[in-house]
């Protein structure tokens, strides 16, 4: 994929708002490409310019047909043919012939010549996202037979697969919603990005247009503030609707800082702005009829995918050509230059927008029950708001958005004022049922949260943001720009019931950090970082000034030191009552101290989890210690993710773990002990002060080496009942130390993880030794170890009526269909356990039926069985439906349903 800009030199537009372009990076470069000698298998003989709507890609288009006429490079004559598909929509039935001389009378003596292939051809297809055709009508009766009449896409279709001219040249514009589309009916394409305006560009536009550089560059830094319709700035004419919005707003004193906070507010400006009230007040008279009409176009090429009218467009909707020339003479629509019968807008932007006019207008009385009826416009605006529809039409996606906006009452009283017309409030309903959390969720997807915010946002209207989010909960957010954080800010404030927030921060939002960009001017560094900032302090006073909110989820996040700060501020306020906080992988490193410092003496903190970026820093772990002895401390579980540290910061550790009396969960997962670090833990498990009952030492190096100690502490220690060692290479000879231990009546464990541990026949021994004893322990989980040999000695454990393990994982533990038989018998004679994992065994039916026929008996204790088979068999459905029956408080999870599994299997729930 290359990236293409055709934008450098703008003849800038006049009074008209006509757009004139000169192109000065020619396509030199492209014709040179497109005549490459000698051609190969692997030449793509299929270019697809691709990009947003107004960026250039027919202008780009038209001159590469141009230069490749007069190209002389190329030895033999060349021929290009340009279709567009906006016309191709009204064409019927035709040869491939006429369909490419139709409007080339002068290529009739040569048609022979072209599609022999005696000459070189280029074919352009421009617009391709609006051609209109059947689904699978591209694909489906390929024609080779130039000669042959069929329909237009069948006849495309057959261009695009190479059945037709395999070696001719072609040339595709699109907007990005149909390369998926293209991507299946061509072979290898060259994909060019045409990316309109770049930054730099957009700036220039804007000191052109503005007498006075102040005003143009403070008008150019609101644009940028509003991500989204800086994207849609790409578009030149819309940095023209823009900049004439603003420059009026300026020359009339008006604040132009709240036009641009939305891109409807913006939009409804520019378009109120071309019919300014006449000299005694009120609305301009004959704009209402005008206006209604020039909507309702709007809404049906949104439907119909369709920008550019003609005259047979306009009858059928009963539009009079008359009552669109105040929209002409005021550059909102134009007339093609093609043809003067067929009418485009200004740009797709300002089509949506006008779609989104059209759906909160009140219709006339006598169109009230027809097609664009109340009730009509209601339901369209269900259908567009659905899912399902805007994945077909992703316009519709915009128009929502625009609907959101124009709910605005103050919005509404200046379309009313300006046109004279009534806005209905009938939509609003529909709106609000849009942004409620779907029934049984307890949280938006981050795709949904997103939409959700941005469409609220655009309201600016409190009172439904309030309605909205009453009831939401949760919240998952993933801000990739200031707008973003703007949005979120303003719904979140209105949260009244919130009670989590997980915060996903992306690069180049705050830029302090950021090394790739300190060769930036620093004023323009420090002038986006101080809006960011503002924005981000906003955002973080939710922290303090909700009540409810109680657990803070930070993740993947590219924070900078300001920004970790003011997060930081906002913990400590004496009116955050945060009692969860999650740090993963977030930057700079150091964040992980500070968020510590805040933390220290905060008494309503039960959790905190300190993952990613922490490996090596030799401070982090004093700071941990000083929130641990810190008297008003009532942490309850603390994850300290791949910590690596001395001797003595072990030791200091190990010492505020016995000083703290609320620590009850202590997960180190993916620290690095040495063996003395070992030794003082051991030593602080002994300790008649601690107060552990859940540790976790998963992959933590351990050896076999380790194993005495730990052994020696679960005799003494009468709280820890939970213990994860999974990971760690312990062997047989570990697992033999750890069960002696075990088996003493003092030991009070009671859930022991071993996964991942390399045990072997032997430890399965030990432990079936262990099970017969008098062992509390009631959980063990040895997933993933090859014990395929030893689990003889667990079946015979498991059959004992002293064993009270309720719980085991086997999960991948390469079990033999032959030992079904034996597992089965296990399972009938069983007195104790409730929860067996067998997933991730591939059985096969016979060794799946073996199981099912004895779980028919409702003598066991089993109640949840973990299972892989294929259900689709009728023999397995009979048997599954006799367990159901015989044995019903049986519950089978098949693995097929189970796209995830606890690392601890719910270790510390």
């Amino acid at each position: 994929m290359e990236k293409f800009s055709v934008w450098k030199d703008i003849l800038w537009s006049g009074d008209d708002g006509g757009f004139h372009y000169n192109i000065t990076q020619r396509s030199c470069k492209l014709i040179t490409y497109l005549n490459r000698q000698p051609l190969t298998e692997f030449t793509p003989l299929t270019m697809v310019l691709h990009g947003p709507a107004g960026v250039g890609k027919t202008t780009l288009a038209k001159e590469l047909m141009l230069d490749w006429m007069q190209d002389d490079l190329t030895e033999t004559s060349n021929s290009t043919f340009y279709l567009s598909c906006k016309e191709l929509n009204h064409r019927g039935p035709c040869t491939f012939a006429e369909l490419i001389s139709a409007n080339w009378s002068h290529v009739q003596d040569d048609i022979l010549a072209i599609l022999s292939g005696a000459q070189k051809v280029l074919f352009i297809l421009d617009g391709f996202d609006e051609l209109k055709v059947p689904s699978g009508a591209l694909i489906h009766d390929i024609c080779g037979d130039w000669k042959e009449q069929k329909p237009v896409p069948v006849l495309l279709g057959s261009l695009l697969k190479r059945k037709m001219l395999p070696k001719a040249i072609l040339l595709i514009t699109t907007r990005p919603g149909a390369l998926g589309e293209l991507r299946l009916l061509t072979q290898q394409p060259l994909l060019i990005e045409v990316e309109g305006f770049l930054e730099e560009d957009r700036k220039a536009y804007f000191l052109k247009h503005f007498e006075e550089e102040s005003q143009a560059l403070r008008a150019f830094d609101l644009m940028r503030n509003n991500a989204a319709l800086f994207q849609l700035g790409s578009a030149p004419p819309v940095c023209w609707v823009v900049c004439t919005c603003l420059r009026q707003q300026m020359e009339s004193g008006a604040d132009p800082a709240a036009t641009c906070r939305t891109t409807t507010g913006l939009f409804l400006r520019f378009l109120c702005g071309r019919f300014p009230p006449p000299p005694d007040g009120g609305p301009r008279p004959g704009l209402q009829a005008p206006l209604e009409a020039l909507c309702l176009l709007a809404a049906e090429g949104v439907w119909t995918r369709s920008s550019v009218f003609d005259g047979e467009d306009l009858r059928r909707l009963g539009v009079d050509p008359s009552a669109l020339c105040p929209f002409l003479d005021r550059s909102i629509l134009q007339k093609s230059k093609d043809s003067e019968a067929c009418y485009s807008f200004l740009h797709l932007s300002v089509q949506q927008f006008l779609a989104a006019v059209f759906y909160v207008l009140e219709p006339e009385e006598q169109e009230a029950a027809g097609l664009g009826g109340r009730r009509r416009r209601v339901e369209d605006v269900r259908r567009l708001l659905s899912r399902e529809e805007r994945l077909k039409n992703p316009s519709l996606t915009h128009v929502g958005c625009f609907l959101f906006g124009l709910c605005n009452e103050r919005r509404a009283v200046e379309l009313e004022t300006t046109f004279g017309c009534l806005v209905s409030t009938a939509i609003k309903g529909e709106l609000l049922k849009y942004t409620l959390m779907p029934r049984g969720k307890k949280c938006f997807s981050v795709t949904d949260t997103k939409e959700v915010l941005r469409c609220l946002y655009e309201s600016q209207e409190e009172q439904l943001v309030k309605e909205a989010v009453a009831h939401v909960k949760e919240m998952s957010i993933h801000l990739t720009n200031t707008s973003e954080m703007m949005q979120s800010s303003f719904c979140l404030k209105h949260c009244a019931n919130l009670q989590k927030i997980s915060l996903q921060v992306g690069k180049k939002i705050f830029l302090e950090n950021d090394p790739a960009l300190k060769s930036d001017p620093q004023n323009e560094m420090s002038q986006h970082d101080h809006h960011s900032l503002q924005l981000w302090a906003d955002l973080c006073s939710v922290l303090s000034s909700n009540e409810n909110l109680n657990f803070l989820d930070v993740k993947e996040s590219f924070l900078s030191h300001s920004s970790v700060r003011i997060l930081c501020e906002q913990i400590t306020h004496i009116t955050c009552h945060l009692q969860k906080v999650v740090i993963k992988n977030v930057s700079p490193a150091s964040a992980y101290r500070d968020f510590c410092l805040a933390l220290v003496g905060k008494k309503t903190l039960t959790h905190l989890a300190l993952e990613g970026s922490v490996h090596g820093d030799k401070m982090l772990l004093l700071l941990l210690c000083e929130v641990l002895k810190h008297p008003r401390c009532n942490l309850q579980y603390l994850r300290l993710g791949s910590c690596s540290d001395t001797t003595q910061q072990w030791a200091d550790f190990s010492s505020a773990l016995k000083v703290n009396q609320s620590l009850k969960c202590l997960d180190l997962t993916a620290s690095e002990f040495l063996d003395e670090g070992v030794r003082l833990l051991c030593l602080t498990l002994r300790h008649p002060k601690c107060v552990l009952q859940k540790l976790s030492l998963e992959n933590c190096q351990l050896t076999e080496a380790c194993c005495k100690e730990l052994s020696s502490a679960l005799i003494v220690n009468q709280r820890l009942t939970h213990l994860c060692l999974a990971k760690n290479d312990l062997g047989d000879g570990g697992v033999k130390i750890l069960c002696e231990g075990l088996s003493y009546p003092e030991c009070q464990l009671q859930t022991l993880v071993l996964r991942h541990c390399n045990i072997n026949r032997h430890g399965c021994k030990y432990i079936s030794k262990l099970l017969q004893g008098d062992s509390n322990l009631t959980s063990l989980d040895l997933g993933f170890n090859p014990i395929a040999t030893g689990l003889c000695f667990l079946y015979e454990a498991l059959k004992k009526p002293n064993c009270n393990l309720k719980c085991l994982g086997l999960w991948g533990c390469s079990i033999t269909p032959f030992s079904c038989q034996h597992l089965a018998s296990a399972l009938v004679s069983s007195r104790s356990l409730e929860t067996l994992d067998l997933d991730q065994h591939a059985w096969g039916q016979s060794g799946i039926v073996v199981l099912l026929k004895a779980l028919k008996q409702n003598n066991g204790s089993l109640k949840t069985l973990r299972l892989k088979m294929d259900k689709s068999t009728v023999e397995i459905q009979r048997l599954l439906k006799d367990v159901k029956e015989n044995n019903p408080r049986l519950t089978i999870e098949c693995s097929d349903a189970r796209t995830t599994r606890s690392s601890c299997c719910d270790f510390f729930s």
